[in-house]
């Protein structure tokens, strides 16, 4: 199932029930928009204290309804310039304060005492808490690119959504990954490496697709 195919279903059984349902409640879209960062902020805390399983569920939450505060605006006729540019900073905040959270988690935790290199060099003394904060860090900068490339490619006219890094992709990532690390600690540490590693790829893929468009 492709993107596309996704999105689709998403609409249809998922994003217009919801829609239904807080407008009925006297939701507005930018309502919604507090709403999801309200919880995803909430979930942070949960990470950073340890608390995986109730924090991986918060994090699913708060990013599901960004999925809907902008077909409730186009339900109720108010789709804003402001709502859009609003929807994005709240985007990075959510972004931000998840993965400050296991920089916190990591900073904070004191079972982080093996060095994670010891079979490959003893000069690389790195634990995983090391690990963890550089890449929550690192992750989160490609993040930022991701989405900073987007906008200024749209800014000169060019559409740019390409990637395989994109923001629900990485919202299901890391909240796939800390609900995993529950049981076995290593795997955000893992994820995050890859979401570094993968997010950078898109930043290039969107940097040679806005060069490309220029070009033509």
């Amino acid at each position: 199932m492709n993107r596309k195919a996704i999105r689709i279903f998403l609409s249809l059984y998922y994003e217009k029930p919801l829609v239904w349902v807080f407008n009925k409640l006297g939701f507005s879209p930018n309502g919604v928009t507090f709403l999801g960062l309200l919880i995803t902020l909430i979930a942070s805390v949960f990470v950073s204290q340890g608390q995986f399983i109730l924090g991986s569920i918060l994090i699913l939450l708060g990013g599901a309804l960004d999925l809907i505060d902008g077909g409730l605006a186009r339900h109720k006729g108010k789709v804003t310039k402001f709502g859009a540019l609003l929807d994005s900073v709240i985007d990075r905040v959510q972004e931000a304060s998840v993965l400050l959270g296991l920089s916190v988690y990591y900073l904070l935790t004191r079972t982080c005492t093996d060095n994670i290199f010891d079979s490959f060099s003893d000069s690389l003394n790195l634990t995983m808490c090391d690990m963890g904060i550089l890449f929550s860090y690192s992750a989160f900068v490609a993040s930022v690119m991701v989405s900073y490339l987007r906008a200024r490619s749209e800014g000169l006219g060019i559409e740019c959504n390409i990637g395989m890094m994109t923001r629900p992709e990485r919202v299901i990532a890391v909240a796939i990954g800390i609900l995993i690390s529950h049981w076995f600690p290593m795997i955000i540490v893992i994820i995050l490496g890859l979401m570094t590693f993968l997010g950078f790829v898109t930043v290039f893929q969107r940097i040679a697709h806005t060069a490309k468009s220029l070009d033509d």
